[in-house]
């Protein structure tokens, strides 16, 4: 698995398990971190994905909820929460262009998620996707 690849997926694993566990995801990304036989390059990505999501907590949410207003967060399962945040974060605060952040989410929301998950997280970013960067950037695939 690549390097970022692998440091979404810790970081999903580790803000979920803070989020059922109400717990701060630093020291559970610490003991994951001592578990695991990870890179400093993962373990670091990790590190900035969490922090991030901490920081932008309620800006994410406010975004994820505006884009899924029939979803409100407290109904969503906690993995797909999580990975909307995640998610979220790297459309809005990330080094990642959409597209990749977006299809590393679904590719998340696949491996966790229950089958439904991809196609929502799908949805939900790219409405997130397409605020941030306006309609003139979307797909005209679908203007025809």
């Amino acid at each position: 698995m690549k390097p970022r690849r692998l440091a979404r997926s810790l970081a999903i694993e580790v803000l979920y398990e803070a989020e059922i566990a109400r717990r701060d995801p630093s020291p559970i990304l610490q003991r994951r971190l001592q578990e695991g036989e990870y890179s400093a390059g993962v373990a670091e990505f990790a590190l900035t994905l969490l922090l991030g999501v901490a920081a932008h907590g309620v800006a994410l949410d406010a975004a994820i909820s505006q884009c899924a207003p029939g979803w409100p967060l407290s109904q969503v399962a906690p993995i797909d929460a999580s990975i909307l945040r995640l998610g979220a974060y790297e459309l809005l605060h990330g080094d990642s262009p959409a597209k990749v952040a977006i299809n590393e989410a679904v590719e998340l929301a696949k491996e966790y998620g229950s089958d439904s998950s991809a196609r929502f997280v799908n949805g939900v970013l790219g409405a997130i996707a397409r605020g941030v960067s306006g309609p003139a950037t979307r797909d005209r695939s679908s203007d025809k």
